[in-house]
Parts: structure tokens; sequence; C-alpha cells
């Protein structure tokens, strides 16, 4: 069984590129795949801008305000910026289960208990890429995205939960291709929590999200 102390967990405090965090990810893919790094939960911001998952739809693109990035992650088009926290998460599921379905949903599992740490009823929605939640005025709403890619059974990619970001730079993009529903932060629905209170939930809550993945 996986111990969290088995696993480098990074803080990045300042916002860090697109590029930067796309080069890091793949250094430390080779790495983890040769045996010569430690496993890696990396939770760092970065600036306003749009990237294009292997799925993405040119149209969904609204708006050229921030830069875009192609990704190899799957999904379509997702907004990052600060007041948002990312989590990229580098696992070599050969140690566990190679289930790439039981993953993601551990995965969306992790963030949903670590929503409920702040009294938000979370959830992920068949059909619908994303974590789901409901406003104040009963409106359902995205408040997080989940996007990896899995190479030679190492994880990469993650996932995006909204703090306090600028929502209304969410307008430049069909968000994950799906137009019919609003997106939410923690703010919005009234918890007055920061990125690094939601990073101590997320830390009390990975056990049991490595406990999901670990072989049986």
């Amino acid at each position: 069984m996986t111990n969290l102390s088995d696993i480098e967990w990074r803080i990045s405090d300042e916002q860090i590129s697109y590029p930067d965090a796309l080069s890091e990810m793949e250094q430390r893919y080779a790495a983890i795949y040769a045996g010569e790094k430690s496993e890696l939960i990396w939770l760092l911001e970065h600036p306003p801008l749009y990237t294009a998952g292997t799925s993405s739809d040119p149209s969904e693109l609204l708006s050229q305000d921030f830069p875009i990035y192609k990704t190899g992650r799957g999904g379509r088009h997702t907004y990052h910026g600060p007041g948002q926290r990312v989590g990229y998460i580098m696992l070599n599921l050969k140690k566990r289960q190679t289930d790439v379905r039981n993953y993601v949903h551990a995965l969306e599992d992790w963030v949903i208990e670590a929503l409920a740490e702040f009294g938000v009823k979370a959830r992920a929605v068949e059909g619908r890429v994303g974590i789901w939640c409901d406003t104040p005025k009963g409106q359902e709403a995205k408040i997080g995205a989940i996007g990896i890619r899995i190479r030679k059974w190492v994880t990469m990619h993650g996932f995006s939960v909204n703090i306090d970001p600028d929502l209304t730079h969410f307008g430049g993009i069909v968000p994950c291709g799906i137009s019919e529903y609003p997106v939410t932060s923690l703010k919005q629905l009234g918890i007055d929590a920061t990125i690094g209170d939601f990073d101590a939930a997320l830390k009390k809550k990975a056990p049991a999200f490595l406990s999901a993945i670990d072989k049986p």
C-alpha cells in the first residue's frame, strides 16, 4: 500500500507558465518511468490561459484574450488562471491498478471529498466531464475540471478546482464543450476559503485516493 510520504508533495507559490509545467511533467514522466525519481503530486496556479485537449473543437474557443496551448490531456477547452488550484498527478499505475476508469473515478472522488470539507456537496455526473455542485439558487454548475493523460501507465495532468478565480475569464471558451451550465467557485458559493485551505483538504483526503487505486 502506498504511503503519501513515498510521493513528493510539491506546492508552487509562484504562478507557473503552462510551457514550463508541461516541460517539467515530461521530464518527471521519463524519470518516474525509468525509476529514477519518486512520483509527484504538484499543486500550482497558472497565469490566465486556455488549453485545448485532444478532443477540442476550434468553434468552442470564443476569445483570443489569453494564450492558447494545445495539450496531450484528454478533454476539450479549459481555462486556467489565478485563484484556481491545479493539481498535476504523476503516479506509476504499474505499481497499482492498471485501470484507467478506476483512476479517473478515484481522482473525481478525491476532489469531491476535499470539497466536502467546506460543506460543498459536489458530484460527478454521468455523461458530463468535471465536478459539479448546486449554487445557492439551485442551479447546477461546474466547480472543477478533470483532464488526464496516461502514457505507459504513468499518469500526467489531473484536475483544476475553482477557489476564487475571475469567472468572467471562462467566457472565452465553452468549458469542456458544455455550454448549458455555468461555472462556479467556492467564493461564489459564499465560502471564504484560501487555496492553502483547499490544499490542506486535498492532503487530508489523499490517503483514501491512493488506497482506491492501489492493487486489491
